[in-house]
């Protein structure tokens, strides 16, 4: 069967071979992390020296010329982002183009530890909305989750957060075995507070030393379990990520399920990932990149950038390589979350 020809982007958008429209880029910032969460990562994971990094100012380069070719939407990832030195500048930098309207938004998604330390700062940078992970209320269970965190910090940042006015939306793996009984308590803790909750099954990145079949579960169960004792109607709500929504009745809130693999959303992928290195990933499942750094580097100009930009989307594949089931397989995609960011 022939490829569709590539259409290349333009200073007025991408479309990559299928006809998806590309307006969402998530940038990581660093692949450091201050937690080992277990199904992202080994515990004694190797980060990249810091001089491998691109700086904050190439950063910058490099959402602009993404925002000049189409991106309306930005999410930074890491590792953790809010532990990358002086982030404020790029934030800041990011939430001044929104408000010339540039750029639609500007958001972080963020494991919380660092959040009542900047949450202020962020809202008066431009951000309106943050991704929380928190895959347990349990104070031991969270810590034999993520290694090292602390559950207090984590929902102190999250109060801290809501108070300087973002809209607050939890990430939570759905690890079977392990906090599939939590799901009810999650919803109504998210509607107390007028936030969403969005549940996400676990993804085959990276060997972390164990088999994730042993943890995989899959949502399309899950959303029948909460539909016995919750409302769930499909909502129309869309926030440029892969999300499949329900409005829930009895908060008013929302829940989102992303499923790679039980229910595939390659069809409508409006998004690339460009790690903290300057390689951007046209699909988060597979293995196929494409090298900015060199063309970022070689010259003040953005041309060079934009032909590998236009030829990297032109190579967009339809859709990814995830399984997991119980025959054993390694990993469908090498590298762990981290370097290429959530």
């Amino acid at each position: 069967m022939d490829m569709p020809s590539p259409i290349l982007g333009t200073s007025t958008g991408m479309t990559d071979p299928f006809g998806r429209k590309i307006s969402y880029l998530r940038l990581s910032v660093t692949d450091r992390c201050d937690f080992r969460c277990f199904y992202c990562m080994p515990e004694r994971m190797k980060f990249l020296p810091r001089d491998e990094l691109l700086s904050l100012e190439e950063l910058e380069r490099l959402a602009s010329v993404f925002i000049k070719k189409g991106v309306k939407r930005i999410r930074l990832t890491g590792g953790e982002p809010l532990v990358r030195r002086d982030i404020l500048q790029l934030i800041q930098a990011l939430g001044a183009k929104v408000k010339a309207g540039e750029l639609d938004e500007i958001t972080l998604t963020t494991n919380g530890s660092q959040l009542a330390k900047f949450a202020k700062d962020l809202a008066a940078a431009g951000v309106r909305r943050l991704n929380v992970s928190l895959d347990s209320f349990d104070e031991d269970r969270f810590a034999k989750i993520t290694r090292r965190g602390k559950l207090e910090v984590v929902l102190d940042g999250i109060e801290k957060a809501l108070a300087a006015g973002m809209a607050i939306k939890l990430n939570m793996v759905a690890l079977k075995g392990i906090n599939e009984d939590e799901f009810d308590h999650a919803i109504r803790w998210c509607g107390e507070r007028g936030a969403d909750l969005t549940l996400i099954e676990t993804m085959p990145l990276g060997d972390i030393g164990e088999k994730r079949e042993r943890t995989y579960l899959p949502l399309s169960e899950v959303q029948t379990d909460l539909a016995e004792r919750w409302t769930l109607t499909p909502s129309a709500h869309k926030t440029g990520g892969p999300a499949r929504y329900f409005d829930i009745a009895e908060t008013g809130c929302r829940i989102g399920m992303i499923t790679p693999l039980s229910h595939n959303f390659c069809a409508s992928c409006n998004r690339v990932r460009v790690t903290c290195t300057g390689i951007i990933y046209m699909c988060l499942g597979q293995e196929d990149k494409a090298d900015l750094l060199s063309p970022l580097r070689a010259s003040p100009d953005d041309y060079l950038l934009e032909a590998a930009i236009d030829d990297a989307i032109g190579r967009k594949p339809e859709g990814h390589d995830f399984i997991i089931d119980d025959q054993d397989r390694p990993p469908a995609v090498k590298r762990h979350m981290n370097m290429t960011g959530g």
